[in-house]
């Protein structure tokens, strides 16, 4: 093909069948042959082996959640490839080798079984934590089978609450009844792939006769319900998904549904006496980007005098919030660097103060925390050379140091730098730089994501120390607009039609790295995956003479049939609708699939995807390497077969799937190796 591809023109559509016998052959084609290229060295089998250590190592922080008195933990390594699901008290975690208890075995699981199950989860009925709903999925995939699980006898329960493999959304609301929204039949789901209807499950009963709450529209998203089981507190909610960003809040009464006036864009979180909202666009007098309380009651009986709690400003954004039994937590990032506090609601108003003292150039997470019954929470930081510190805390007493995470290369010389780049509108930048400052450009790899209001902060990575910062390579990572960095004006600026200033942001970051000496258009790669995968794609078509080598990972390149293709037409409110003209007249310029030439020259390419993936559809990947091959351009392909949307299902296939990664890299930045 000589020219772009035209709107309606796709000779391979047949690559959208999934698992089609002729589809599944080709992938299998293009497979062995970058196998044959990539993987057959001592090098690339070293390069494996060091980074399934890092996967597997005993010495890993198992993080844990609270459910009752018990703290859980799914656990994955060389010998449960799959799994487990284990669970110890606090007082067996803080010894170096706490006694476990085995919940649910994964992979003797699926031997008994004979299926290819993959952990998806569980939810616990509160308070007692007496049974779960938990989720499986086969090969990874995100539609999942649900079962009820016994947690005092450590087995599924016989006629219990199960579903069929689905896109469900499930929670308990007490013993004996559940919220379920799943595919009922032909016209239950969106045109997302997502439960329309919302049902009353009621034990003993068959699915077919549950109770509907709630019927949204095909167009819609998604519905789902919930129920706070907080004594004294006790509610039910149910939230209609308008668009990805927009939905309808309602608490289920006994009289029926009462709408909660809030902006359709904002989030809303119940605590006890406490609703909380968050802004994304302006209301009233409260700026985007606010946290706003008041007393629930007071505000169903009309009160909109609200508390400001949070209001950000041009270096500082809110990222979440988390309560404990008698305080809320807030993580805020000042220039991409994190910050916590602590907020106590009081007769005479609401207390501030400062929950930990985080280093510079590092994240703190937290982890879990204990709404119903203390104080507790559990805090992780950690940083691009610093392993993970996991904290125990009680707001109001000093942090304990629980466990920490072993370093799995050596950082010797490696310091970590934040640089701003200026964009083509003049917006600043920031980007982080990790690396031996010699002197000299050498190869750097450069991530970025770029939508959903996601941030990219500060975190160790023992993966990529391994593969790429031991071995002399300099990483740096994007934080540009499209994401959470500056709070939802950073994401609303670069949504739909501005979606151009995401490109340009990352572009910028590329040009500011070879100006300050770093490295070179031939020493510098890209990798990105899902939206980082699109935005790899874009960098591919529209500035291919600035990078050395793109690695795009489970991407969205077909920007003319994504809404058609499994949970796309979920993202319209982010990228726009390609059959309305107007969306895809800038959707057409910036389609990677659509701007391909024959006649022009790119740096070389892997796509990696995966069969199981019922997020992004592979066929978005499988049809950029067929137009690519077609017209002879240096591209590579690799499907898993399995692995869902993460393209790995378990350390041995997230181990390979690095190493290819790794030595696809080295190979095209770095000549002499």
């Amino acid at each position: 093909m000589s020219e772009s591809l035209g709107a309606e023109e796709d000779p391979y559509l047949w690559l959208e069948d999934v698992t089609g016998e002729e589809a599944l052959r080709w992938v299998r084609e293009r497979n062995a042959e970058t196998v044959a290229e990539l993987a057959g060295t001592a090098r690339f089998l070293e390069l494996q082996d060091s980074l399934r250590e890092v996967l597997d190592a005993d010495d890993r922080i198992p993080y844990v959640r609270r459910r009752g008195r018990y703290l859980y933990n799914f656990w994955q390594d060389a010998a449960n490839p799959r799994g487990v699901w284990r669970r110890t008290t606090l007082e067996e975690y803080r010894t170096e080798r706490p006694a476990w208890e085995i919940v649910l075995d994964v992979d003797a699981l699926g031997a008994a079984e004979e299926e290819n199950w993959v952990w998806q989860g569980a939810t616990v009925l509160w308070p007692e934590c007496r049974r779960a709903l938990v989720e499986l999925s086969r090969g990874g995939a995100d539609a999942s089978v649900v079962r009820e699980f016994d947690l005092v006898d450590l087995r599924f329960v016989e006629d219990g609450f199960e579903l069929a493999e689905a896109k469900s959304n499930i929670g308990w609301i007490d013993d004996d009844r559940i919220y379920v929204g799943t595919d009922f039949g032909p016209g239950s789901l969106t045109n997302s792939g997502y439960p329309r209807v919302v049902k009353e499950w009621r034990r003993g009963t068959p699915l077919s006769e549950a109770t509907t709450v709630f019927e949204g529209k095909p167009e819609d998203v998604s519905v789902h319900a919930y129920h706070d089981p907080t004594e004294g507190f006790e509610r039910d909610f149910v939230h209609r998904g308008l668009d990805f960003w927009r939905s309808e809040k309602y608490l289920r009464t006994a009289d029926g549904l009462v709408r909660l006036e809030v902006p359709e864009d904002a989030r809303i979180s119940a605590h006890r006496e406490w609703l909380l909202i968050t802004t994304r666009t302006e209301w009233g007098k409260y700026p985007a980007g606010a946290l706003l309380g008041v007393r629930f009651d007071d505000f169903l009986a009309g009160e909109r005098e609200l508390t400001v709690l949070f209001e950000p400003d041009e270096h500082t954004a809110l990222q979440y919030h988390a309560w404990t039994r008698n305080h809320l937590i807030m993580a805020m990032l000042t220039d991409v660097k994190s910050r916590l506090e602590v907020l106590t609601p009081g007769p005479d108003g609401w207390i501030r103060a400062p929950l930990a003292d985080v280093p510079d150039m590092v994240s703190a997470e937290i982890i879990d925390t204990d709404p119903d019954e203390s104080d507790e929470y559990f805090l992780d930081v950690s940083g691009y050379t610093q392993p993970g510190t996991l904290r125990r805390g009680v707001i109001g007493e000093d942090a304990e140091t629980v466990k920490g995470a072993p370093e799995f290369f050596d950082s010797t010389g490696v310091s970590v730098r934040q640089h701003f780049a200026t964009s083509a509108d003049g917006t600043r930048v920031p980007y982080f730089v990790v690396g031996r400052e010699t002197g000299e450009p050498g190869p750097t790899l450069l991530t970025g994501y770029g939508g959903y209001e996601i941030s990219l902060t500060p975190g160790y990575s023992g993966t990529i120390g391994r593969g790429w910062l031991a071995r002399g390579g300099t990483y740096a990572v994007a934080n540009i607009r499209g994401g959470g960095e500056y709070g939802t004006r950073w994401h609303t600026s670069a949504m739909r039609a501005n979606r151009i200033k995401v490109y340009e942001d990352f572009a910028a970051v590329a040009a500011d790295l070879v100006e300050r000496g770093i490295t070179t258009p031939e020493q510098l790669g890209i990798q990105g995956g899902s939206n980082g995968g699109l935005l790899m794609g874009v960098m591919l078509t529209h500035h291919p003479d600035m990078f050395g080598a793109i690695v795009a990972q489970v991407p969205l390149l077909d920007m003319r049939r994504f809404h058609r293709m499994l949970a796309g037409a979920s993202w319209m409110a982010e990228y726009g609708d390609p059959d309305e003209p107007a969306d895809w007249a800038y959707l057409r310029h910036h389609s990677p699939y659509h701007n391909i030439h024959s006649g022009r020259s790119y740096p070389p390419l892997l796509l990696i995807t995966s069969t199981r993936d019922d997020r992004v559809h592979p066929a978005h990947a499988r049809k950029m390497m067929a137009r690519m091959r077609e017209s002879a351009h240096d591209v590579r392909y690799y499907e898993n077969i399995e692995g869902g949307h993460g393209a790995a299902a378990d350390n041995e296939q997230i181990a390979f799937k690095s190493a290819l990664v790794y030595e696809f890299l080295w190979r095209k930045l770095d000549y002499d190796r």
